[in-house]
C-alpha cells in the first residue's frame, strides 16, 4: 500500500517536503545530462570522430564495425547521429531494468544512490577521448538505476486516490527537470566554447555529485522502500490489472511519435542550427548548445500558465482528460517542426528567432504530454509492479530516440524543409492516435 505522507507542518509549496529533495536531485541530474547532451553530437561530429582523435577511443574500431554491419556504412555525421540516438535511447531503456532490480533486490533508495555515483564517474570519463565508450556505458547503467526509481518515489508521496496531488507533484518535479535542463546547456555549452569540449563534460560530472549529496541530505524524508520480492508474498495480477498494464503500454506507445518530434532538438536540430541559422545577435555569437536551454525554460515558465488554463477549463467542464492532453502535446510538437520546415522554404539563412520559437513550442508540448503520462502510470499501475512500470514508461523514449538516431542519417540526403516536415508529420500521428483510441483506453484504465 502506498503511504500518503502529505501530512505534517513543513511542506514544499503545499506538497510533501520530500518532493523538494527529489526535485532538486533530479534538477542536478538533468543539469548533468542535458549539459552533456547539448554538446555531444557537435563534439563527435566536429572533433572526436575525426582523424587524430577517433583512433584514441578504446574499442571504437570494433564498435563502429558492429554498427555498420547493422545500419550500413555511415558518414561522420551519420555515425554521430546514430551514436547519439543509441545513447539517449538506452538512457531511457535501462530504467525498466533499474525498476526491476529495485523492486526485487536493492530497493529504490540504494538504487538511486548507486545510479548517481555511476553517472558522476561516467561524466568525468567523458572528459577523456580514450574512455568515451566506457563513459557512455556508465551513464546508461547509472541512469537506469536512478531515473525510474526516483520518479516512483514522487508518486509514493501520495495516497492512491489522490490523482490531483500526483499530477501537481509531477508537474513540480518536471520544473526540477527543466531547471537543470536550462542551466546545463548554458554553462556546459559556454565552457565548451571558451575552454574546450572536455571542460563542459567535467562540469557535468561535478554537478552529478551534487545531485547525489542532495538526495542523501533528504534521505529521512523519503518514502520507505516497499519490501523486496523475497520479503513479501508474491501475488499474481488480476485480469483487470493486466488490462490496465496493456492500456498503459498503448498510451506510452502513442507518445513515441511526440518524442521523435521533440527529442530531435538535441541531435540534428543542433547541426541544422550550426549550419543554417544566423547566430550573430547584437554582436554576440550565440553558442549552439544554448538552444537546448530554451524548451526546458519554456516548460518552467508555462507551468503556472497551464495550471491556470486547466483550472479555468475544469471550472467550465472543458479541461482535457489525460488522452486529450497527450494529443495536444502532439499537435504543439508538430507545429514546432512545421515552423522549421516553413523557415527553410523561405530562406537559406534562418533568423535566430525561428529556432527560439521552435524550442518554446517544444517545451509547451512536453508539458502537455510527458508529466501527464507519468501521473497516469503512477496512478493506475498495479502496486506490486509500479516501479517496474514507471521504468517501462521510459521504453517509449528509448524507442523514440533510437528512431531519431536512425532518421538523423537521412539529413544529408534530404532537403532541410523535407526533413522537418517529416518530423511534423510523425508528431501529428501521435495526436491522431491519442484521439482515436481515447474511449477504449479510458474504459480499460477506468479513468474519467
Amino acid at each position: 500500500m502506498t503511504t500518503n505522507v502529505t501530512t505534517g507542518s513543513k511542506t514544499f509549496f503545499g506538497e510533501p517536503r520530500a518532493l523538494a529533495f527529489l526535485s532538486f536531485t533530479e534538477a542536478w541530474e538533468r543539469f548533468s545530462y542535458y549539459g552533456m547532451t547539448s554538446i555531444l553530437v557537435l563534439y563527435m561530429s566536429q572533433a572526436l570522430l575525426l582523424p587524430g582523435h577517433v583512433e584514441g577511443i578504446v574499442g571504437f574500431t570494433a564498435f563502429r564495425a558492429g554498427l555498420e554491419s547493422v545500419f550500413g556504412p555511415m558518414t561522420t555525421l551519420g555515425l554521430a547521429s546514430q551514436i547519439m540516438g543509441l545513447y539517449t535511447g538506452f538512457v531511457y531503456f535501462t530504467p525498466v531494468l533499474g525498476g526491476w532490480v529495485a523492486d526485487r533486490w536493492l530497493g529504490r533508495r540504494l538504487a538511486v544512490m548507486i545510479g548517481a555515483m555511476m553517472m558522476s564517474v561516467g561524466q568525468w570519463a567523458m572528459a577523456f577521448d580514450g574512455s568515451f565508450l566506457m563513459a557512455l556505458l556508465l551513464l546508461v547503467a547509472g541512469c537506469g538505476l536512478l531515473k525510474g526509481n526516483i520518479s516512483t518515489q514522487v508518486g509514493e508521496l501520495y495516497a492512491e486516490t489522490d490523482g490531483e496531488g500526483r499530477t501537481r507533484a509531477f508537474a513540480i518535479f518536471s520544473i526540477g527537470i527543466n531547471v537543470g535542463a536550462v542551466v546545463g546547456p548554458l554553462l556546459c555549452g559556454l565552457l565548451a566554447q571558451l575552454y574546450g569540449w572536455h571542460a563542459g563534460f567535467a562540469l557535468a560530472g561535478t554537478l552529478m555529485l551534487i545531485g547525489l549529496f542532495t538526495y542523501v541530505a533528504g534521505f529521512r524524508y523519503l518514502p520507505k522502500d516497499r519490501p523486496r520480492a523475497g520479503q513479501r508474498e508474491k501475488t499474481s495480477l488480476t485480469a483487470r490489472e493486466w488490462r490496465v498494464v496493456g492500456a498503459l503500454a498503448v498510451v506510452a506507445a502513442i507518445t513515441i511519435f511526440q518524442s521523435v518530434g521533440y527529442y530531435q532538438n538535441t541531435n540534428l536540430a543542433l547541426v541544422w542550427i550550426d549550419r543554417s541559422v544566423d547566430l550573430n545577435f547584437l554582436g554576440f555569437h550565440v553558442p549552439v548548445a544554448w538552444f537546448n536551454s530554451i524548451d526546458p525554460l519554456s516548460s518552467i515558465v508555462f507551468v503556472p500558465v497551464l495550471f491556470a488554463l486547466w483550472r479555468f477549463q475544469a471550472a467550465r467542464g472543458s479541461e482535457p482528460d489525460d488522452l486529450g492532453k497527450i494529443a495536444t502535446g502532439a499537435w504543439v510538437t508538430a507545429a514546432a517542426n512545421a515552423l522549421l520546415a516553413v523557415s527553410c522554404l523561405l530562406s537559406a539563412r534562418t533568423p535566430v528567432l525561428v529556432p527560439v520559437i521552435y524550442d518554446i513550442l517544444l517545451g509547451i508540448g512536453f508539458l502537455y504530454y510527458w508529466p501527464t503520462l507519468l501521473a497516469l502510470v503512477s496512478r493506475a499501475a498495479p502496486a506490486s509492479i509500479k516501479a517496474t512500470l514507471m521504468g517501462a514508461v521510459f521504453l517509449s523514449l528509448f524507442t523514440g530516440n533510437f528512431i531519431i538516431g536512425w532518421i538523423g542519417g537521412f539529413y544529408e540526403h534530404m532537403t532541410p524543409a523535407g526533413f522537418w516536415s517529416m518530423h511534423a508529420g510523425i508528431a501529428a500521428v501521435g495526436g491522431v492516435l491519442a484521439i482515436a483510441l481515447s474511449r477504449p483506453l479510458k474504459r480499460m484504465l477506468a479513468v474519467d
